[in-house]
């Protein structure tokens, strides 16, 4: 566990080297310490898979809370997450990219599918967009790298793969992972209030469930 320079008014916490489930329950530990009792000064907290970005309002509060968050984060460590329900996620397996993905990684499109719907993700994190999630624990087998260049246009609840994980775009735009399916869900909603815009969060685990048209 270490600092890392962020600017003036930035802390940046490395939590892992690498990640895993040990980075992941570290981390939701984190997010769930920051919650709950905020340093003072704090703006925004970001969490990622083996990092959390906070950002405060005048640099003295970030070098005063250094300290104190060291030890609090040191707690964190190996912390086991809360288990949360799984939540299904239908999917309709159609996506532009499955029978090259098939092809890539010398598997049928049946076994592709099989393979991504049977396992349980984690959210390690959100990013990218706004409810975007990062799953990990994608088979291996499944493992693509992303595309050599972006699309332009990637609709809102495509399905993908990108190197070891897959995701769900939560709303419309630029991307370059592989997609292989969609789903009618809705992740991202700015008419909720508050937290409740995102239909998943950190920590949350999740089944794709496959669906016909």
């Amino acid at each position: 566990m270490n600092w890392v320079p962020y600017g003036p008014k930035g802390l940046l916490f490395r939590f892992a080297e690498r990640v895993g489930d040990e980075a992941f329950a570290t981390g939701c530990a984190i997010t769930a310490e920051l919650e709950r009792n905020p340093p003072a000064g704090m703006t925004e907290f970001v969490p990622a898979f083996t990092t959390v970005l906070m950002r405060f309002e005048e640099p003295e509060q970030a070098a005063a809370a250094r300290s104190d968050l060291l030890r609090r984060f040191e707690r964190c460590a190996g912390a086991t997450p809360l288990s949360r329900p799984v939540t299904e996620i239908p999917v309709i397996y159609n996506g532009v990219d499955l029978e090259r993905i098939a092809e890539l990684r010398q598997l049928t499109m049946r076994e592709v599918v099989e393979l991504h719907s049977a396992t349980i993700y984690k959210v390690y994190m959100l990013g990218f967009s706004p409810g975007f999630p990062y799953l990990g624990d994608l088979d291996a087998r499944l493992h693509t790298p992303r595309l050599p260049s972006p699309r332009t246009r990637v609709p809102a609840g495509a399905v993908a793969i990108g190197g070891e994980h897959t995701g769900i775009y939560s709303v419309e735009g630029p991307g370059g992972w592989n997609i292989i399916g969609h789903t009618k869900i809705k992740l991202f909603d700015p008419g909720r209030d508050g937290a409740g815009m995102f239909l998943l969060r950190q920590g949350d685990r999740l089944r794709f469930a496959q669906k016909s048209e």
